[in-house]
């Protein structure tokens, strides 16, 4: 297993918000992480494939498509009702898909996020055995949103596909400034390090309550900490686990989470890291930018502080 997660953010620049950062943190019960590798420290979507062979379906960030190699991500309704959201994959066949391999301990992982990057959610849905995925799901506000689904078909290759849903309203965008720091539930989470395009940049996010380092972070599926990237402008999505494991014997359980991210250009990131502790997942939020490329006018802030 690669112990180093690479955060290979597809072609252009992470879909973050427009420019500018924001802290926002959310609050959970045990909820998912969203997973877009292969394995811990790796990534399955959004890593840049070897070139030789390299297809343009290939290329394709993950989560900007709703079909990939004959697998379609539908949902039963794209203005979903509160409390209610279901979908099916259907496979090459054109049936829905209802075997599906363990990945990061679930058959799927699905993250939700409004257009400017509000009302995050990161849940693990239910499958049925006619393939219907569903899950008690209620959008915070109203706005345009993407639903990714993450996931590794038996037989097929892991994936990310993404569809749009949208939430009637009056749309109030919300703004928040760049920021390293994320204050969530009494905790802090800093986040240090750069990113540079085209080669790995150390990542370190390290966990603090009132002052004190933590250092009992509890393991949530599979890992002390789950990091999800989105790229500005459409949201292309990447998910990677740290550096290590829980009970690898040499990975302590916090204060610090650390990854390696990679991405292959310049451009504005937003970061959303799960972590456990009190047996409660909680999401802290932040927005890098890449050498070269300054922090512009404030982006959308979530809607609401509640992460899953």
């Amino acid at each position: 297993m690669n112990t180093t997660a690479r955060l290979a953010v597809f072609g252009g620049a992470l879909a973050l918000l427009a420019a500018g950062g924001f802290v926002a943190g959310k609050t959970a019960g045990p909820v998912s992480a969203a997973t877009g590798d292969t394995g811990h420290g790796g990534t399955h979507e959004g890593t840049m494939p070897d070139h030789a062979g390299m297809t343009a379906a290939d290329a394709l960030p993950g989560g900007l498509a709703a079909s990939k190699d004959g697998y379609t991500f539908t949902v039963a309704d794209p203005a979903p009702e509160p409390g209610r959201f279901s979908f099916t994959i259907t496979g090459p066949d054109g049936k829905p898909v209802t075997a599906y391999d363990v990945e990061h301990e679930k058959k799927l992982h699905l993250i939700v996020v409004r257009r400017d990057t509000a009302g995050f959610r990161h849940v693990h849905p239910e499958l049925a055995p006619d393939g219907t995925w569903s899950v008690p799901l209620t959008l915070p506000a109203a706005g345009s949103y993407r639903a990714f689904a993450d996931f590794a078909p038996t037989g097929g290759k892991p994936m990310t596909l993404g569809v749009d849903l949208s939430v009637a309203g009056n749309y109030q965008p919300a703004i928040y400034p760049p920021s390293r720091t994320a204050q969530v539930d009494g905790y802090t989470v800093r986040l240090d390090g750069d990113l540079a395009a085209g080669k790995a940049s150390p990542l370190t996010l390290s966990v603090s309550r009132g002052g004190v380092p933590v250092t009992d972070l509890q393991p949530y599926l599979g890992a002390y900490g789950h990091l999800v990237a989105l790229r500005e402008g459409d949201l292309a999505y990447l998910h990677v686990h740290p550096d290590g494991e829980p009970g690898d014997g040499k990975t302590p359980a916090g204060p610090q989470v650390k990854f390696a991210a990679e991405v292959p250009s310049a451009g504005i990131y937003r970061l959303f890291l799960d972590f456990k502790h009190g047996d409660v997942v909680r999401t802290a939020e932040f927005t890098l930018t890449t050498a070269g490329i300054p922090a512009s006018a404030p982006v959308p802030a979530p809607a609401d502080g509640h992460g899953h």
